[in-house]
């Protein structure tokens, strides 16, 4: 972020003043869809100096984005299938955004493979970790993170106690990173926003403008309000992943880019149930299961298992929670019970079809297409290239405007946050004593916010009592749900238990017990009266009783109806002209 360069905010009025400004003019992009990839999409765009636009139908990141295993890493695996080149891109990506991009946000992590055979398999796990290592120096950048160690047993059982003797017979540490990925999101959409972008979550795609066979625009729905507008652009890109054909069957029929959706599910568990000081990466016979520190927890995860039915609510089922509690107990001395389990989450990966029936063998890769006149569509690619997939899109982009564009230079911009952190890391201590905060909500504040910190310190300063924790989810301070209406863009209680915040997995209540407190912060943000915050707290709370019912269920189709049953959220205000 420039020196100086204030950033913006994506609250209630910019989003009415995006809305606007979109409806009033021609853009020369506007991006359809307000996940990963589309957010790098308006980056990448307004950064060449487009005038760019983003709508999304529902929050930011409320899709594929927020429900990832929440590595940036560059696939070991794939270098069983010899996709170098795949990887080395992923490491490349790594080390930019552990190092530049967004140090505040992505941060290294330590994995332990077990392995369990003599012999042969040292030196076949070894050769790989090592090349993986290699190829992240290869880039031209630091790698950022250390490098793999091998271990005997014992050296392994003094950082992970919790494996069972029996279940392996020596190690291998390697290290990726991890990110927050739906905070990720919201603040590289601020971040553009801050470029000039124009952002408006819960704005959904209706239809397209067309001139003859060119796609001009499209006719939006706000969600809030119910009026319809038509936003013109000289180019529309589609990065709505799993959506991608839904939104291309808008256009008139199937183009170039066929998704399948493969689901994957996690489990949060405390991190006091499983006695490690490193994550742990482990082999299943499709794929692999990653163990994943997460602040006081662990994540657990994850499947890989077609899935046809909702793509808004896809739903874990008991089959799914069972697979992953067997593999992770195989190798625990102490085993996990459900009842370890803290949270739940489903994701759906946008995988390229391809001639497979398996969906761990489509490929991870991205594919971008013209399908007709003014429309660039982009679909599968995994989170950790992102970036990659973005200035892809908008070269494209560039192809179909008359102007002359400018190169990407997303390598080099560091998003929101990002700037000072360091500084500010290492001051964290004068920060406690001037801010009144132990130096431990600090740290947190710091890892979520980075030097956006001071923004949230100052609503405290103007109100102590958002100084205090949430009762009954005491990670996060009052501060951060009022900051996540004013400054980051969140419209419902929903978004901010579960994409802002993380409430909805790391407590055994699943955010419930602090729906009331939060709907009452967001009310005075938002402008919600007493009936909109007992709606809102009644909406949440019957999601995650659907969601906790559909876990029971032995299959998808079943999870999927009553995981369905919940209710979807009304608007604030009555449609215009109603």
């Amino acid at each position: 972020m420039a020196a100086g360069r204030r950033v913006a905010r994506l609250g209630p009025v910019e989003r009415s003043a995006a809305l606007d400004t979109m409806a009033a003019r021609e853009l020369d992009v506007v991006v359809v869809g307000g996940g990963v990839v589309g957010a790098g999409v308006a980056l990448d765009a307004v950064t060449r100096g487009l005038d760019v636009g983003l709508v999304e139908a529902r929050d930011f990141a409320s899709g594929t984005s927020s429900r990832s295993s929440k590595l940036i890493h560059g696939g070991l695996r794939y270098l069983e299938q010899l996709n170098f080149e795949l990887v080395r891109e992923a490491l490349q990506e790594r080390a930019l955004l552990l190092q530049r991009i967004a140090p505040h946000l992505v941060r290294p992590v330590p994995f332990l493979f077990p392995m369990t055979h003599m012999g042969w398999e040292r030196p076949y796990v070894g050769a790989g970790v090592a090349l993986y290592d290699t190829l992240g120096i290869a880039t031209g950048v630091s790698r950022g993170v250390p490098g793999h160690r091998h271990l005997s047993r014992s050296r392994a059982l003094r950082l992970a106690p919790a494996l069972k003797r029996s279940a392996f017979t020596g190690a291998v540490q390697y290290w990726d990173a991890q990110v927050d990925d739906a905070r990720y999101v919201m603040t590289m959409l601020r971040t553009a926003a801050t470029y000039g972008a124009h952002v408006a979550p819960r704005s959904q795609v209706v239809g397209f403008l067309r001139e003859g066979e060119r796609v001009t625009g499209v006719r939006v729905r706000d969600l809030e309000s119910g009026r319809e507008m038509e936003v013109r652009a000289q180019q529309v890109v589609n990065a709505t992943g799993v959506w991608t054909d839904d939104i291309q069957e808008l256009v008139g029929g199937r183009g170039q880019i066929h998704v399948r959706a493969s689901k994957g599910i996690h489990l949060v568990v405390p991190r006091d149930r499983i006695h490690s000081v490193t994550g742990l990466i482990l082999r299943t016979e499709k794929s692999v299961l990653f163990v994943i520190p997460w602040g006081r927890h662990w994540i657990i995860g994850t499947t890989d298992t077609e899935w046809t039915l909702d793509k808004e609510h896809p739903a874990a089922s008991r089959a799914d929670i069972d697979y992953l509690l067997d593999h992770v107990n195989a190798v625990l001395s102490v085993p996990l019970s459900r009842d370890d389990v803290e949270g739940v989450y489903a994701g759906l990966r946008p995988l390229l079809s391809g001639e497979s029936d398996e969906t761990s063998k489509l490929s991870r890769e991205h594919v971008v297409a013209h399908p007709v006149p003014g429309l660039v569509m982009i679909a599968g690619g995994k989170y950790t290239t992102y970036r990659v997939m973005a200035k892809d899109a908008v070269d494209a982009v560039a192809h179909g405007l008359d102007q002359r564009v400018p190169r990407s230079c997303t390598d080099r911009i560091p998003l929101a946050g990002a700037e000072g952190y360091q500084a500010l890391w290492n001051a964290r201590h004068r920060l406690a004593h001037t801010s009144g905060l132990h130096v431990a909500r600090i740290e947190h504040l710091l890892q979520r916010y980075g030097s956006l910190i001071d923004e949230v310190l100052e609503l405290i300063e103007h109100d102590p009592s958002l100084g205090r924790p949430l009762h009954g989810a005491d990670d996060y301070l009052r501060a951060e749900i009022v900051y996540a209406a004013t400054h980051e863009g969140a419209r419902h209680l929903n978004d901010v238990l579960t994409r802002r915040t993380h409430v909805s997995i790391e407590t055994f209540h699943r955010g419930v017990a602090v729906a009331q407190e939060a709907a009452e912060l967001l009310a005075g943000p938002l402008g919600w009266d007493a009936e909109q915050v007992k709606r809102e707290v009644e909406y949440f709370t019957k999601r995650v009783e659907a969601e906790r019912l559909s876990q029971e269920q032995d299959t998808d189709h079943a999870a999927d109806a009553i995981r369905l049953g919940a209710p979807e959220i009304e608007p604030v205000a009555a449609p215009e002209g109603s």
